[in-house]
């Protein structure tokens, strides 16, 4: 386990789900912390919403002094990351807090609310969209929840947040009362300057809509906007939703972020285009392809049981984790630092390296065959001049859980918008093998449909799937799946191609499939060198 952030008695880390293979955050609390019990009641609540846009927690024990709760690790970037060289363009900006706004107004509607927003608990990821962290945790943490639930108005406070927010957005200034990385927003007479005196190329309806709920003040158009779907519905009228830019390199994200630790302030396609314009049925993303780092609901794993032991799906992850953090506050009541914490658990098998695929074949490998190491990988996108993102091709064989590659993403149906039969991934094995088992890590999105080809050509063409034999037949699949080769032909290329695209994780009118790793096994051919 490796340590992210710390506050004043809370602790929070990084830890490998040994059983469903994804890393998970974990949130434990030093003996007398006086918020463990407020800290552990607003992940209790927050376990039980579904809305795959708020950060899930999967377990939560609130056992005297070993109470620790397990959440979705969220990886991609925060707002405070995509600010990082300039505000983003107006529609993208409503774009991405509106949709923040819907799942706030969604856990509202559930009694639940944030309380502690900032740029640093808004994340976006390619492969998930928008995801919102810390819910009622962060505030608890920081003792921000107040004991008399009368003292705020918990929809007004978000909706002030969620303005901020846009504000940050467009501005790249921060307006509101919490620290964060962002500058603080110019004011005059005392008033935090509105967007557009700020921005230049701020519409006059889109500044104030954020006024209105910004400031809680009357705008020509209305009253002052006091909850968050209020909010969202506002921002639908005036800035239709477009694409967001593509995130950073995932090697230079920056880890989550969570409140009262120096230097992380405070937490799985690209972003949708709107679901409902059918103007164009394909949007392949321009630049990274890749995806987000394998955690979260949508990597190779089911999404667990929402509420703490309600025997939902996924819970022995949880239960494994459950057993690493009894030893890391063994640990820590010693006094141990966090290196030797870290040692500690790579010793007792609980630090799984991230980077290490755990995976579980539904068939074993001859005896004789063995693993095969691929010289490299390229997309094989035969019937398209789109690249299908083939720079991040060799990331579904670099053996990480960390990085995976993804098709473009299409709309309006899972055969790739009806634009083209397949896509592929071509491996070079780098002379003539003859196989017993290709293992594919697909993503947890049912479902992708692919099948096995073997061949001697790299040369593209669309009638190029004639110079291959099929070698594993279709298969419709999600997660880890072993496609057994049923042929005794031989070739160096073997081909993985995909006919049928899974919709994407909150979008069901986008579909894109992910593939985080490849194992070939096999033998090399007669003559082979």
């Amino acid at each position: 386990m490796d340590q992210v952030a710390a506050g004043s008695g809370w602790t929070m880390w990084k830890a490998m789900d040994e059983t469903l293979a994804r890393p998970v955050s974990v949130l434990t609390f030093a003996p007398g912390f006086p918020r463990i019990t407020q800290a552990v009641t607003a992940a209790r609540a927050a376990s039980r919403l579904t809305d795959p846009r708020l950060a899930q927690v999967f377990d939560v024990e609130d056992g005297d002094d070993q109470a620790y709760v397990v959440l979705e690790w969220v990886g991609g970037e925060s707002l405070t990351d995509m600010l990082a060289d300039n505000p983003l363009e107006p529609g993208q900006a409503c774009a991405l807090i509106a949709d923040a706004s819907r799942a706030l107004a969604g856990a509202h509607a559930a009694g639940q609310a944030h309380l502690r927003l900032t740029p640093d608990t808004l994340r976006w990821t390619r492969g998930s969209g928008v995801k919102i962290t810390g819910l009622g945790i962060d505030a608890a943490l920081a003792g921000d929840a107040p004991a008399d639930a009368g003292a705020v108005d918990p929809p007004v406070t978000d909706t002030v947040d969620l303005a901020a927010l846009l504000y940050a957005a467009l501005t790249g200034y921060w307006p509101g009362e919490s620290q964060t990385a962002l500058p603080p927003a110019p004011e005059s007479d005392g008033v935090v300057c509105t967007p557009r005196q700020v921005t230049a190329g701020v519409a006059p309806a889109i500044d104030e809509v954020v006024c209105r709920a910004l400031l809680q003040r009357d705008g020509r158009h209305g009253a002052p906007i006091t909850s968050p779907g209020e909010f969202a519905d506002a921002l639908a009228d005036v800035a239709p939703p477009v694409p967001l830019p593509e995130p950073a390199p995932l090697g230079t994200l920056a880890p989550p972020r969570y409140p009262g630790h120096d230097g992380y302030g405070g937490y799985q396609g690209g972003y949708p285009p709107n679901a409902d314009d059918h103007s164009n049925w394909a949007l392949p993303e321009r630049g990274r392809g890749g995806a987000a780092p394998y955690q979260g609901p949508y990597p190779p794993q089911g999404p667990p049981g929402r509420g703490p032991r309600d025997g939902g799906g996924g819970r022995g992850g949880a239960s494994r984790v459950a057993v690493t953090i009894v030893v890391v506050l063994v640990i820590a009541a010693l006094v141990a630092t966090a290196l030797i914490i870290s040692n500690s658990l790579r010793n007792s098998g609980g630090g799984k390296a991230a980077n290490t695929p755990s995976t579980n074949p539904t068939s074993s490998a001859p005896a004789t065959a063995a693993v095969l190491k691929p010289v490299s990988d390229s997309t094989f996108n035969i019937f398209g001049n789109d690249s299908e993102d083939a720079q991040d091709a060799p990331q579904a064989i670099d053996n990480s859980l960390q990085t995976a590659w993804a098709t473009d993403y299409y709309k309006g149906s899972p055969n790739f918008g009806g634009l083209k039969p397949g896509t592929g991934l071509l491996l070079d094995m780098g002379h003539a093998v003859k196989l017993s088992q290709v293992e594919v890590l697909f993503g947890s999105q049912c479902c992708t449909t692919a099948e096995i080809y073997l061949g001697n050509s790299s040369a593209m063409s669309k009638t190029a799937l004639n110079n291959f034999t099929k070698v594993a037949p279709s298969a419709t699949v999600s997660k880890n799946h072993v496609f057994t080769a049923n042929s005794s032909a031989t070739g160096r290329y073997v081909l993985i191609w995909i006919t049928s695209l899974p919709p994407m994780q909150g979008n069901s009118s986008q579909y894109q499939a992910l593939i985080y790793n490849i194992v070939v096994r096999g033998t090399p051919a007669t003559g082979a060198g």
